[in-house]
């Protein structure tokens, strides 16, 4: 039989509903939107709006979660 004394403190249930997680959808929808690069141009270094403008979304994508994890990691 244990006692109360060996048992490891009861740990706090883990709550992750910040609102800085809705920022998470932004990468996700964006590319989705087909009519903001579904052109020709303008053209950057050769490369049609369509490709460089994928290459765009690579950062966003970074920056988003990012932020999402600074402003949601605990302190201390």
């Amino acid at each position: 039989m244990t006692s109360n004394s060996d048992r490891p403190p009861p740990k706090t249930p883990r709550s992750d509903r910040s609102p800085w997680n809705w920022l998470l959808i932004v990468p996700v929808v964006i590319p989705l939107l087909t009519f903001l690069f579904n052109r020709d141009t303008p053209r950057v270094a050769g490369f049609p709006a369509f490709y460089w403008m994928q290459f765009l979304f690579i950062p966003l994508g970074v920056a988003c979660t990012v932020i999402v994890y600074r402003m949601t990691r605990k302190r201390g």
